[in-house]
């Protein structure tokens, strides 16, 4: 499963093209996801995740997708998260079938939702910072945590030059609080879109409402 990232412009047939350049290397599409539109120059960010068959090089994908006209392959790498076309309703349906465990439902899907790494909850509501749930491949962070709190409202976090993360783009949401957060990151990019912080903190949003119902 590959994840390819794709500026292209915004109009009707753009898909449809890409589809068919991919069709012809013999990818499966699995999901396509628009991130993000861009008016002001007419363009828009879309996620394409692919299968490819055995014996295909996974350059292919991106020699096909540049091959069509006005369209840039901005990221692309091995996505082991699944789909991610419907992830934020399938995450608000697993936040509302269980209110009381929806915070930490959140920070389990966060990574497939915004096809990310890792997550974790930082909780410095008490004396000392700690990390109060985390998923598997979340790195060390160190006396970094106090850096990051507060945090008054869901931003990009800069790279800190820390092993593990130095490499990483950062995104978090404060929660019940501002010393209650969700940190998430992607090892190598591509950068959080304001549209995907803006859909994190509307999750962050709706998990701390859930919960509050339980």
């Amino acid at each position: 499963m590959f994840l390819l990232r794709l500026i292209l412009p915004d109009r009707p047939g753009s898909l449809g093209t890409v589809a068919t350049a991919l069709g012809e290397v013999n990818a499966d599409i699995h999901a396509i996801e628009i991130v993000e539109h861009r008016r002001e120059n007419g363009t828009a960010v879309d996620d394409v995740v692919v299968d490819l068959p055995p014996g295909v090089l996974p350059d292919r994908l991106v020699s096909a997708c540049n091959s069509v006209p006005d369209v840039e392959v901005i990221w692309f790498s091995r996505y082991g998260a699944g789909g991610g076309l419907h992830m934020d309703l399938e995450a608000v349906e697993q936040m509302t079938s269980a209110p009381s465990e929806a915070v930490d439902i959140l920070v389990e899907q966060a990574p497939s939702v915004l096809h990310a790494d890792w997550a974790a909850l930082l909780d410095g509501t008490g004396s000392e910072i700690k990390v109060a749930l985390e998923t598997s491949a979340t790195p060390e962070f160190g006396d970094l945590v106090n850096q990051w709190l507060p945090l008054e409202k869901a931003s990009t976090l800069a790279a800190p030059s820390h092993k593990g993360l130095s490499e990483s783009v950062l995104v978090a949401a404060p929660l019940e609080s501002n010393r209650r957060v969700l940190v998430i990151g992607r090892r190598g990019g591509p950068e959080f879109l304001g549209s995907e912080v803006a859909r994190l903190s509307y999750l962050a949003s709706l998990a701390v409402t859930i919960h509050a119902t339980a």
